[in-house]
């Protein structure tokens, strides 16, 4: 065996010259660099538009505001190359479901909308005026509007979402599955239990006045590498970061700034974290519970006790449950040492201002929606809420995720906007719950809904347990997709489907009423204007609201709303949005201040939203174990190792999106199918650094989940947890193991039995 030390070819910085290479590398791909420079100058500005990739707030500072990722996405969206029916009269379906999600998407932008010939196996261009036809049709054929399923994927505008979501509304169903339903769902269900609202209390703002942050789960330098410029300006003010994540990723270790002349030219650097612990898959909760223990017992003084009197409730539970939690189990459970949490709570309890900031770390497993509340706990009990430098900061994915739940893409709508709807538009909206991600693909399989209707995304490949995921999407009777570039849902047809080619973020909207501008809602609150511009790749090509509308129009004609003339000027719709959705009243004029406007949270103002008018601790015991009963007694009786496995995006990727097959930030190159793991498990399980393996997941159905052609990679990670990238790994997520009161799936804690691929007999059941 050769020795297992890990050998892995990482930077020893994140940032600098490369990530400049990197982008100018991705803009010559694109085979538009001119107009993309353009673009590249405009994208994050006023004037300009919203960058396509993450949901990180707009700085004011520097003269340049995108970051690498964000130069990917501009560039992969505005590309020269095409897809039209040319390209379609080539390809049948069949051939090109055997392509990669990669080969799939760089095929180019979509040019004319395409309907799915059952007879040819092709899909076949189809005029606007027939596919609207026949969505409006197929809609009015359902024997219940429950019968649909309305898909949102994250990057829709406020415009779209409201409409989609009156649409949906008006013909009478809350199915609003959403890309949110599968990431962040744990922060919004735990923040609105424990301070009342569903979002994060801070602006950017506040990471430039906190003392100290604490950054859970997350790999800002790849997901939202704009915020590695607040982290490093953070630090550079005195600002100390504490680093809770599974993997040591270099970019919280160390980072050089592109936009900093010195850093991007030498080998400087900024030191982020001043500690950096890795805890085991799922023991965050325990180390934040450590955190809380150690305050109660060494630092007394910190607890603000006039603000648990004033503005919380269930502190005396919350108190006792701390007590109670051994430290034992909080070291067991966490993976990290007493010493090293109770230093990390000593930076905690000192801090005057702290913020807690979290990703799909500490969203995406069973005590997701529990562990988020812990954060909460600790910032009631601290006071550390209400003031600047302080507060809790869940760090969304796609640009406007957070705001496609403000404008009523939710299956479980508030009152208020129901009630609001109702009244402005004199329509009876639908009061039953809708169906989430999980519930729609769930009536999909089971054949109880029959119309899939998908405003951008790819949910085939976002959503866990590919092949019953595929099996549910094929199963649809009517599969309609909005979308900028091919990807694998447009291929999971057996009946009928349309593909319906929309504007990108970096085109021209022009509609009757002139050229338009759309809205967006950063994780921050800020809600700003976004323009286009570059031409259209297509004549052809319709703005997402334009064809939310005729949808609309087609099947309900013009009740409520007369829904052609809302989207011959946005600002009609932004009128509507000011009646009926609250902090949006004066919308359009609220659009002329610079950098938008921020909605008002209340828990930042210390005003609780909740059922008793204050906050609320909770006392959750720590999990007997990070897995279902069921799937523990398996493990238990299960001769073999079990490791837990964590799946993530790579440095070359955003969402589902591949943009090439390197991870810089990690040291992989040309390769997508690894599994990152620590030596001494690899010693343990007579595995050696790239040695060809199978991967086996375990769970309660006893269905037979696996994969093969994975290499083993050797990396500093905690023993009995291993990683790898998504969606290759999702044929390994049960669709049933769920997150508890979030149906989130449980990505990051799936167990895994890892095998000599030359050895194994299991029969490959991935689609």
């Amino acid at each position: 065996m050769k020795d297992n030390k890990i050998t892995i070819n990482k930077p020893n910085k994140a940032g600098g010259m490369p990530s400049v290479t990197s982008t100018f590398k991705q803009l010559v791909q694109s085979r538009r660099v001119k107009s993309n420079i353009k673009n590249l100058l405009k994208v994050n500005k006023a004037g300009g538009f919203d960058c396509p990739g993450c949901a990180w707030g707009d700085s004011t500072e520097g003269m340049l505001h995108f970051c690498e990722n964000g130069a990917k996405a501009i560039a992969w969206e505005s590309t020269e190359q095409t897809v039209g029916p040319e390209f379609f009269a080539k390809y049948s379906v069949q051939k090109l479901k055997k392509q990669s999600d990669y080969w799939l998407e760089y095929q180019g932008r979509l040019t004319h909308p395409m309907r799915y010939s059952k007879e040819s196996g092709h899909y076949e261009e189809i005029s606007w005026q027939d596919a609207f036809a026949l969505i409006g049709s197929k809609l009015k054929s359902l024997a219940s509007p429950n019968e649909v399923e309305f898909y949102t994927s994250g990057r829709a505008s406020n415009e779209a979402s409201y409409l989609y979501q009156l649409f949906g509304r008006s013909l009478g169903t809350n199915n609003f599955p959403d890309c949110s339903n599968m990431c962040h769902e744990a922060s919004g269900v735990a923040l609105s239990k424990s301070v009342g609202v569903g979002k994060g209390t801070v602006v950017l703002d506040d990471f430039y006045a906190a003392d100290a942050i604490f950054v859970y789960g997350q790999n800002p330098g790849t997901n939202h590498p704009r915020m590695m410029n607040a982290l490093r300006k953070a630090v550079k003010g005195g600002c100390k970061i504490i680093t809770i994540n599974n993997l040591k990723e270099v970019a919280l270790e160390k980072f050089a700034s592109p936009q900093n002349p010195v850093e991007l030219l030498t080998s400087k650097s900024v030191d982020i974290s001043h500690l950096y612990l890795c805890p085991k898959l799922g023991g965050d909760m325990a180390f934040i519970r450590g955190l809380a223990k150690t305050i109660f017992e060494r630092y007394p003084d910190s607890i603000h006790c006039d603000f648990v009197y004033d503005h919380t409730q269930g502190f005396e539970d919350y108190a006792k449950a701390v007590k109670q939690t051994s430290w034992e189990s909080i070291v067991e459970q966490s993976g990290i040492d007493k010493q090293s949490i109770m230093q990390a709570a000593n930076v905690f309890a000192h801090s005057k201002r702290v913020i807690s900031t979290w990703a799909m770390g500490l969203t995406q497993h069973k005590h997701s929606v529990a562990t988020i509340r812990e954060i909460a706990n600790l910032h009631l009990l601290t006071g550390q809420l209400g003031k600047n430098g302080a507060g809790l900061c869940p760090v969304r994915g796609h640009s406007n995720v957070q705001g496609n739940r403000t404008m009523g893409i939710n299956e479980k709508p508030p009152q208020a906007l129901l009630n609001n709807l109702s009244r402005v538009l004199d329509h009876a909206m639908p009061q039953e719950h809708g169906h989430n991600v999980y519930a729609a693909l769930k009536a999909l399989h089971n054949k109880q809904s029959k119309v899939l209707i998908c405003l951008g995304g790819n949910l085939a490949a976002a959503a866990p347990d590919t092949e019953f995921t595929q099996q549910a999407i094929r199963a649809a009777e009517l599969n309609v997709q909005i979308s900028t570039k091919l990807n694998r849902t447009h291929l999971l047809v057996s009946e009928d489907a349309l593909i319906l080619p929309c504007l990108g973020r970096t085109e021209v909207d022009q509609q009757m009423a002139g050229e338009q501008k759309i809205t967006v809602e950063d994780t921050f609150s800020m809600v700003h204007a976004s323009a286009g511009n570059t031409a259209p790749i297509s004549s052809l090509c319709m703005s997402e609201t334009a064809i939310v509308a005729n949808m609309a129009h087609s099947t309900l004609g013009a009740n409520p709303i007369d829904w052609l003339d809302m989207a011959s000027d946005y600002d009609k719709i932004r009128d509507l949005i000011a009646q009926t959705i609250e902090g949006f009243d004066g919308f359009n004029e609220k659009l002329n201040q610079p950098g938008g406007f921020h909605l008002v949270n209340a828990a930042a103002e210390l005003r609780w939203n909740t059922a008793s008018g204050k906050a609320n601790f909770s006392d959750d015991a720590l999990p007997d174990s990070l897995f279902s009963m069921a799937t523990e007694a398996l493990l238990q009786d299960n001769k073999a190792t079990v490791l837990t496995l964590q799946t993530m995006r790579s440095h070359d990727q955003y969402n589902t999106t591949i943009y090439g097959m390197d991870d810089r930030y990690r040291g992989v190159k040309g390769n997508r199918n690894v599994l990152f793991m620590h030596p001494k498990d690899g010693e343990k399980l007579g595995l050696v650094d790239m040695e060809r393996i199978c991967i086996r997941s375990i769970w309660e159905d006893n269905v037979e989940r696996q994969v093969k052609g994975f290499t083993v990679q050797f990396y500093d990670i905690p023993r009995g947890n291993v990683a790898g990238y998504y969606p290759e790994l999702n044929p390994l997520v049960a669709f049933d193991s769920v997150g508890e009161d979030s149906f989130t799936p449980t990505s990051k804690s799936i167990p895994v039995i890892i095998e000599k691929e030359d050895t194994t007999t299991i029969s490959v059941t991935q689609s």
